[in-house]
This record gives C-alpha cells, sequence and structure tokens, in this order.
C-alpha cells in the first residue's frame, strides 16, 4: 500500500479542524499549517519508554489523527508533508542544526526536520515546520527570503545567512524574544533536500540513544492562541500572549498524569512514569 493510500486527508483535516479551502495556493498552506501547530502538540512519550516513533503513514495516522498522541519534529512534518502533498502542493525535506541555545552552529548534528513548499505556480518557496518545539516555532509558514520579517499567529520571525565555510548558503531562521529584545537564531540549515531513509535514521538515533535528551525525560509542548505551554522533566512552565510567565513544578505522579492529558490533551502510554 503506497503511502497517499495509508493517509486520510479528510480525517487530518478534520482533526486539526480546518474547514477551509483546498486549492493548492498560498492561503491553504498558511491556514492548514496554523491549524496543525494549534492543533497537535509536540511530544517524546515514546522515545522515553524506550523506543523510536514509527514515520509510517498509517501509524502517524493512528497516533497522531485518530489517537490523543502528538508527537516530535519527524512525525509532525511527515505528517504535514503527507497533507500538503494530498492538497497539490509541491513538497521536498529539509534537515538542520538546532542552534538555540548552543555555542556554534557547527557543535550539534543536523537532526531537526523541516519542509520546502512549493506552490504551483508560485516562484516563490516557503519554510514550514511544525515540528519544533520551542516557543520561537513557526506558527505560519515563511517565504524563503533573507532579511524580510514575517508576523504569523502572532510571533515574529525572519531568515538570514550565516557565515560558514561550506560550498552552499546557510540560512538560519531567527526568532523575535521580547527578553532578548531581539531575534534569536533557532536552526541553521541549507537547500538541498532529504528524503524518507535520512530521517528514519535521524529518527532511530534521537528516538534511541541513551545520550539524546528525548529519551531521557518528558518534554512536552502545547500552543494555543492564548498560551504556550512547555513540560521540560517535572518543569512547567506557562507563557500568556502577553509576555507574562509562570512556572511550577510537578512533584506528583497523578498530578503529572492529570496536566499532560488535560492541559496537553495526550494519553499517556501504559506504564510509563513521567516523573521517574
Amino acid at each position: 500500500m503506497s503511502d497517499t493510500e495509508q493517509f486520510d486527508l479528510d480525517a487530518y483535516l478534520e482533526r486539526i479542524g480546518w474547514a477551509g479551502g483546498r486549492r493548492a495556493d498560498p492561503a491553504t498552506l498558511r491556514g492548514v499549517h496554523l491549524a496543525h501547530a494549534l492543533s497537535i502538540p509536540f511530544e517524546n512519550l515514546d522515545p522515553v519508554s524506550g523506543r523510536a516513533p514509527s514515520l509510517a503513514p498509517a501509524d502517524l495516522m493512528a497516533k497522531m489523527v485518530r489517537g490523543r498522541r502528538g508527537g516530535y519534529c519527524y512525525e509532525h512534518n511527515t505528517l504535514l508533508r503527507l497533507a500538503l502533498e494530498a492538497l497539490g502542493l509541491r513538497v521536498s525535506g529539509l534537515a538542520g542544526r538546532v542552534v538555540l541555545g548552543a555555542e556554534t552552529v557547527e557543535s550539534r548534528p543536523r537532526t531537526h526536520m523541516m519542509l520546502r513548499v512549493q506552490v504551483p505556480g508560485d516562484p516563490q518557496p516557503y519554510l514550514a515546520d511544525v515540528g519544533f518545539g520551542a516557543a520561537g516555532a513557526l506558527l505560519a509558514p515563511v517565504p524563503l527570503t533573507v532579511g524580510t520579517e514575517f508576523e504569523g499567529g502572532g510571533r515574529r520571525h525572519r531568515l538570514v545567512h550565516l557565515p560558514h565555510g561550506g560550498p552552499l548558503e546557510l540560512w538560519a531562521l531567527q526568532a523575535y524574544v521580547r527578553e532578548a529584545r531581539g531575534f534569536v537564531s533557532q536552526y541553521a540549515f541549507t537547500l538541498e533536500p532529504f528524503a524518507a531513509p535520512d530521517y528514519e535514521v535521524f529518527n532511530w538515533h534521537i528516538g534511541t540513544n541513551p545520550r539524546s535528551p528525548f529519551t531521557q525525560r518528558p518534554y512536552l509542548q502545547r500552543t494555543t492562541p492564548e498560551r504556550h505551554l512547555a513540560l521540560d522533566g517535572a518543569r512547567l512552565v506557562e507563557t500568556r500572549a502577553d509576555g507574562t510567565v509562570t512556572e511550577r513544578k510537578l512533584t506528583e505522579e497523578a498530578e503529572a498524569r492529570r496536566v499532560v492529558e488535560e492541559e496537553f490533551g495526550i494519553v499517556v502510554p501504559e506504564g510509563l512514569r513521567l516523573l521517574g
């Protein structure tokens, strides 16, 4: 069975609450991207449980569309790619180095998945990404244009070129961070395409390596128009739309399960202890 046959566009659009048009145009791309980002949470409970999640379309449908689960970048962006291709857009995969909090661009491996999207009849390609687990993540796709500031879903981003010694231009996605009073790089990437087997290798490494941060503790994110909610281990941080930040530590397993299931909308896998 092909990937197309395993993917149900109607069920996906119902899951993200998108009742808008289905034309292969920029408006549909923006609308579906935002609806996905606000509907399906980021989570790594499979790696914490000791296994890399499946990227097979049928498994993504069962987990993220028909089940009360989210996923991390490979799952989110594979699912979005299936949807955009079903809508008639041309999509290729990209891979980036997460530089947020890193000492140098080269200090981390290229393990983050994003998408390059081409709208028929539009010469301007777009960067799409619904799987970056941070408050600086894209809520709307941005044109692959250097230096222009874009606003989407209440967040501000821009793309810049970074100096490096390679043969291809090095791009960086930057988000405006209020506390820093300026733009902060989130990840860096070049534009050569990556294929499904590349992401299978990345996924296995990130999802099973005991040194991977995603195998060591729960890491969850959920974004709504009113707030961004993040759980990092036992640390729960809520950032309101006005910039107000509140933080608390979860100390009881029952409380942690309630927060994950009620606040993040995620069913905790059977047998998994969230607080270790």
